[in-house]
């Protein structure tokens, strides 16, 4: 059954966490501006960097051997990454050969889940109502269960032993007649099964099946307190690389605006596509963080004027009007905001492209006006207007006809 806890918050203190959220608004409003204008700047030097390796990257079919005449430049290849090592795990004395051994550690425990719900109140207080429900889950690590809200459930929580994850990774991979540099090694994935021996459980309160060794009564019905340690190793086999040959080893190529670039992917990869798959990457990165300081934008300007909203909580139906057009003017001014900052800061990162396009602009305006001028003068003149018609005379008035008298 779920556990409720209804909490109150009066009209002043609401007041005083809007004016807090002036300042917090404002910091955030701050650091999504520098955010946006960061991205930009940072994609175009990356952009910049991927293409000039790409100018310079030789593709080197045959690394089987070193190549002094390799050597400061930035090549492409194909090889196999592996190693003579036995890497063996600390605590459990499970050996293998491996680029990397990793030991990764699962709790089973009760979850504390919680979801509110508030109501404004006349004359402006406050009323949440939060939820809190429990499941049983697989966590990485244990769980404190006297925190939790429902007395039901604190102290729920134990653990038949605690482990620790652990990571062991060979000292030297070879890659032909090369060694990788361990942040090359590091990006191997781990995504090979451990065989591990039946000696290590013992059917009673530990059992081993293949890569996973269990503390607890049953594998199959997980109780609280039940842990599991999955063994899990990093192979190597084919892969294909892009970095500055130094020496027996790779180092990152480095671009005078400072980024770097260094990879490694499993599999046989052409130079063409590992670039393809830089920009992309790129591209993607730049994306979402577009996307992500639009939303921040939007979310700090909210903090800042909600004070409007909250004095309006008075009467609820009034807020929720005044909520109502807070959220569209922020969301309209933080997005046209964010866009400004965008299109500011990809012009200034570019300043030839910025000249080209202020000469353009510049050039279009004179060509517009100079073309309007020349209209106005070949238009022809307007005809004068016909002279009104003379009115006709009007008729002479007849003599009167003469008497005998005159």
């Amino acid at each position: 059954m779920a556990y409720q806890e209804v909490t109150k918050t009066s009209y002043g203190t609401r007041l005083g966490n809007s004016l807090k959220g002036i300042i917090s608004g404002l910091v955030l409003f701050i650091a999504a501006t520098v955010l946006l204008w960061w991205n930009e700047g940072n994609a175009i030097k990356t952009t910049r960097m991927i293409k000039s390796a790409e100018s310079e990257c030789v593709d080197v079919a045959d690394v089987a051997t070193v190549d002094a005449s390799l050597n400061g430049k930035l090549i492409h290849a194909t090889a196999v990454a592996q190693t003579d090592e036995i890497l063996t795990d600390p605590d459990y004395g499970v050996s293998v050969n491996a680029v990397r051994l990793e030991r990764d550690v699962e709790y089973y425990q009760w979850v504390e889940h919680s979801q509110s719900e508030t109501k404004d109140k006349i004359g402006g207080g406050q009323e949440t109502t939060t939820t809190y429900t429990y499941s049983k889950e697989w966590v990485s690590s244990p769980v404190n269960s006297d925190s939790f809200k429902d007395p039901d459930y604190q102290g729920s929580n134990y653990v038949r032993t605690t482990v620790n994850d652990n990571e062991v990774e060979a000292t030297k991979v070879s890659f032909g007649g090369y060694v990788l540099p361990k942040s090359m090694v590091s990006s191997i994935p781990a995504s090979s099964s451990v065989s591990l021996p039946a000696s290590l459980g013992n059917g009673i309160d530990t059992f081993v099946s293949d890569n996973v060794i269990y503390y607890g009564e049953n594998p199959n019905t997980p109780a609280v307190g039940d842990v599991r340690v999955t063994f899990m190793q990093a192979d190597g086999g084919e892969a294909s690389i892009i970095g500055k040959v130094n020496g027996n080893t790779f180092e990152p190529f480095k671009h005078k605006n400072g980024k770097q670039m260094m990879t490694l992917q499993m599999g046989n990869h052409s130079m063409e596509s590992m670039f393809e798959s830089a920009k992309q990457a790129n591209k993607f990165l730049l994306w979402v963080l577009r996307i992500l300081g639009i939303i921040l934008v939007i979310a700090a300007l909210r903090m800042m004027f909600s004070i409007l909203v909250t004095i309006l909580k008075v009467l609820p139906p009034l807020a929720k009007v005044g909520e109502l057009g807070v959220n569209l003017v922020t969301g309209v001014v933080g997005a046209v905001w964010a866009l400004i900052i965008i299109l500011i800061a990809w012009v200034a990162h570019r300043p030839v492209l910025a000249i080209v396009l202020a000469l353009v602009i510049a050039a279009l305006i004179y060509f517009l006006i100079k073309k309007s001028k020349a209209v106005a003068d070949a238009a022809p003149a307007a005809p004068a207007a016909p002279a009104a018609p003379a009115a006709p005379a009007a008729p002479a008035a007849p003599e009167a006809p003469k008497t005998d008298a005159e």
